[in-house]
């Protein structure tokens, strides 16, 4: 074991502040990595501050993690001193149900482990993120950097991006698709940008109005103001999918009838109950499908990476002093960041 400093949150309104925690030694399968910069989800915030009832505290947030690997356990054969790695949303599964086995560890069986507020589950203390100086990580949850990714631009790919690639790929999008992105915070604004580089006409559903220059500037072809009921009208049935990045409850009925029949609208930010609720009849008249997605697995996320790196896409960031943590965290809840915060961990040590 090995003491570090970390940023963590002792309870629910403790705010986020310096603290040591320890981390294990390298188990034969382990790389360990010197972290460099770390990404700012929202996640960290509902997890700092117990949002949905399940924190355990002290809790180090951080699940976009980007740096350099120092050492390596006997077993590892991918990864060696050197190189530049990241970590994501998970650090073990299962690993041998049909999820595990088909590389989807994010719907493992048996549940992922949580990069942070997880439970080991060799010596079952919990995990602690990315708010820290170095990591320790099963070879098999670690991926590799291309070289021509900025590493700190990276960092939001490993949660932002995965989550928006993954169901674009899962269901097939592809050159002269129609799709809807909806909302335009990190999450929204790398969808649009995976679903043109998949060659699909992209149309971005905003409620401000102030939003529409900067969305066609991040490559949406077009853009309807989701508050304006006669743009939203004019959607019906134009739309072959729906990527809904939106976090809290919001009308689904009218992005389902901006679907054509066989549409798609997928949600990967609610994870609330749908209020009001859903007519059914936009379904079965249509044959359309309202589903819901999660982050990648591994393999995908490798995918995830090489794809940015092929069509030079990268998340928009603002770089953040770690000591600026809780400052972050509230310009976050006002909606005040374009798109994604990420921790220069150098700061850690001034």
């Amino acid at each position: 074991m090995s003491e570090i400093k970390a940023y963590g949150a002792q309870s629910a309104d403790s705010g986020v502040h310096a603290m040591s925690i320890e981390r294990r030694a390298p188990r034969p399968d382990d790389v360990a990595i010197k972290i460099d910069y770390c990404g700012v989800c929202h996640t960290d915030i509902h997890f700092a501050e117990n949002d949905w009832g399940r924190t355990l505290y002290p809790v180090v947030p951080g699940h976009e993690i980007i740096g350099r690997v120092t050492a390596v356990g006997d077993d590892v054969s991918g990864f060696k001193v050197g190189d530049v790695v990241g970590v994501g949303c998970m650090v073990d599964s299962c690993r041998h149900c049909a999820a595990c086995e088909d590389g989807l560890e994010q719907y493992c069986v048996e549940g992922m482990t949580g990069t942070y507020n997880g439970r080991d589950r060799h010596d079952k203390s919990v995990t602690f993120g990315g708010y820290s100086e170095s990591v320790v990580v099963s070879e098999r949850f670690v991926v590799r950097v291309p070289e021509k990714l900025d590493p700190a631009a990276a960092a939001p790919i490993l949660c932002a991006g995965i989550t928006t690639y993954s169901p674009l790929r899962h269901y097939g999008v592809k050159a002269g698709d129609k799709v809807g992105v909806v909302g335009m915070g990190g999450l929204g604004h790398m969808g649009v940008k995976f679903a043109k580089a998949l060659g699909a006409e992209v149309t971005l559903f905003t409620r401000s109005e102030s939003k529409v220059g900067e969305a066609k500037k991040q490559g949406a072809d077009h853009v309807v103001v989701s508050t304006d009921a006669e743009q939203m009208a004019a959607m019906t049935g134009k739309l072959d999918f729906i990527l809904d990045t939106v976090p809290v409850r919001h009308d689904l009925n009218p992005y389902l009838n901006a679907l054509t029949y066989d549409g798609k609208h997928i949600l990967v930010g609610l994870l609330d109950t749908v209020e009001p609720p859903v007519h059914a009849g936009a379904l079965i008249g249509k044959r359309r499908i309202l589903a819901g997605s999660l982050i990648g697995g591994m393999p995908e996320t490798q995918e995830v990476l090489d794809f940015c790196a092929e069509h030079d896409i990268s998340c928009d960031v603002e770089m953040l002093d770690i000591h600026n943590i809780n400052e972050a965290y509230q310009r976050m809840k006002d909606g005040d960041v374009k798109y994604r915060f990420v921790i220069d961990m150098a700061t850690l040590s001034t």
